[in-house]
């Protein structure tokens, strides 16, 4: 099995080594990530006749590894066409992301992103998150638990679906406080106050970030009569207890899986509006 792994953390992150040593016991992995952080890019791409640095990376293993100067999805894009002559590796999968990508976290993606590429090329996608955003989180449990659940997920994948990403969200417990697996849909959410005054000590507080970490510049220069502001947020839980939410399993201390697509069209709105019309 020919396997492309990319994320939105960079090349360096724990999180997408930790997915290519278990991923290399399915198969033959090829990693193709950004050279810096890339978080919350979803399917962004580098148009603007932009130069993209793109480097091979023999030091790095499993597999062959290489980063790209750009989006997770350019990743994904660069490793389809420069890697696999017929654009055809077997699974695309991306992670493990340092931080959730459940809930509506999940719109803005860029893990999700950079599968829902290889989804869009006909390939068969996923999306591995930890609910941790320190940058040196624990992973053995993901390493360790991912490879069956990829595998299973492979062996009983619907050949006729279109677009199809499965989005899988691991709590932050060692394995004994794990409970199972439970098949979920995405959660409802949103961030407030999700604007703060410019302060390079913000992230770190947060998430245990710096913002080197996240490919920021502490020395922002600003022009005459601007005002600096970072974009953070708190989370607003919009979805009722007792529900399959994936990011309510999640605090419970399940392992999540829920069904994406790419295809943006609402069915049931489409047969509604096709009476109207």
């Amino acid at each position: 099995m020919e396997i492309l792994i990319s994320n939105d953390d960079g090349y360096k992150a724990p999180g997408i080594h930790a997915l290519a040593r278990a991923m290399a016991k399915l198969g033959n992995v090829t990693v193709v990530a950004p050279k810096r952080h890339q978080s919350a890019m979803s399917m962004a791409v580098n148009l603007g006749l932009k130069k993209l640095a793109f480097k091979e990376l023999p030091d790095e293993g499993p597999g062959r590894w290489y980063y790209l100067d750009g989006t997770p999805s350019s990743c994904v894009k660069f490793g389809l066409e420069y890697m696999y002559p017929d654009r055809n590796p077997d699974l695309v999968i991306c992670g493990i992301n340092h931080g959730t990508n459940a809930s509506t976290a999940a719109n803005y993606s860029g893990t999700l992103g950079a599968a829902d590429e290889g989804a869009l090329n006909g390939r068969k996608a996923i999306g591995v998150s930890l609910c941790n955003f320190l940058p040196d989180a624990d992973m053995s449990v993901v390493e360790k638990m991912i490879p069956d659940i990829v595998k299973n997920l492979l062996d009983k994948w619907p050949e006729r679906k279109y677009g199809l990403v499965y989005n899988i969200n691991f709590p932050d417990l060692p394995a004994d406080k794990i409970k199972g697996i439970r098949i979920t849909y995405q959660g409802k959410g949103h961030w407030v106050k999700e604007f703060a005054d410019w302060d390079s000590r913000e992230l770190e507080r947060r998430f245990g970030n710096s913002m080197e970490t996240f490919g920021s510049d502490n020395e922002l220069p600003l022009e005459e009569g601007e005002k600096a502001y970072l974009m953070v947020g708190d989370f607003i839980d919009d979805e009722p207890d007792g529900v399959l939410a994936d990011h309510k399993l999640n605090e419970e201390g399940y392992i999540t899986i829920t069904p994406n697509t790419i295809d943006r069209t609402d069915y049931q709105e489409l047969h509604r509006l096709d009476m109207i019309f």
